[in-house]
């Protein structure tokens, strides 16, 4: 096990974290290149972090599903899914399916509907420094399930349920920058498929301070860097090959660092 990591030299000042990232491209899927705007800023990881062979289901239960986060490595096998989920296959097959996109705020109050190929072209961009979450439109969560569900029978799910629960797929794709400010909701998985995902957690009994009405992105610009220690919150970045599971009621808040594509299992 290991619970902290990957902590950067690249400071919070909103230049550096987006002019940081000229790093190669490696497997991207097609989604973003050398030239393209990537975060570099991964932070530290306080959460758990355990190789999949090194924790049994026992212990996952005993330790970690009804108490605090958890991040799996090597958990399933899904190269497969992610072949299928590049940037020429996905529009390949679905880039004339319509998408539902959500405003990037707490309560994701205004939906969109778009086909696939016009999100990718028209609204996948890095987030606007000075955007405000109901003026951010965000694809994640709201699937057709008849129409994506021949991607979905090929993605393999965490092995790790909860008894007397049974799982919902929220599949989506976003730019680097974007992501949902804090909430909560029952418990679940989340998956990188390409890209990085940075998550900032806290209890239910600790609400964190935030503007259900500011991205993510403006909380890490202006609120995180001055938050006293007792108000820290836990956080991990996650890449693909790494699952990070959130307990029932568990405040979080993400930030994808680069073009990401991403599915979580809820369990409901």
């Amino acid at each position: 096990m290991r619970s902290d990591r990957r902590a950067t030299s690249c400071g919070l000042v909103l230049l550096e974290l987006l002019l940081c990232g000229a790093l190669g491209p490696q497997d991207a899927g097609g989604w973003w290149s050398t030239s393209d705007v990537r975060l570099q800023d991964e932070g530290l990881c306080n959460v758990d972090v355990w190789d999949a062979s090194s924790l049994s289901y026992q212990q996952f239960i005993s330790r970690y599903a009804y108490s605090r986060p958890v991040v799996l490595r090597g958990l399933t096998d899904n190269t497969r899914f992610r072949l299928l989920c590049s940037k020429s296959s996905l529009l390949r097959e679905f880039g004339v399916r319509t998408v539902r996109l959500s405003t990037a705020n707490t309560f994701s109050y205004r939906k969109v509907d778009v086909p696939l190929q016009e999100y990718v072209d028209d609204f996948l961009r890095p987030q606007s420094t000075d955007a405000l979450g109901s003026e951010t439109l965000y694809f994640f969560g709201d699937n057709n399930l008849t129409e994506w569900r021949s991607l979905f029978e090929r993605y393999e799910p965490p092995p790790y349920v909860l008894p007397h629960t049974s799982a919902a797929y929220s599949f989506g794709i976003a730019g680097p920058g974007t992501g949902v400010p804090f909430h909560w909701h029952g418990p679940g998985f989340s998956e990188v498929i390409y890209g990085r995902k940075r998550w900032f957690l806290y209890p239910p009994e600790k609400e964190p301070h935030f503007h259900p009405n500011y991205t993510t992105l403006s909380w890490v610009r202006d609120t995180y860097p001055h938050l006293p220690e007792d108000e820290a919150p836990l956080e991990c970045t996650i890449r693909p090959g790494e699952v990070l599971y959130f307990p029932d009621r568990w405040w979080h808040a993400t930030l994808n660092l680069d073009t990401s594509v991403f599915i979580s299992t809820f369990l409901g």
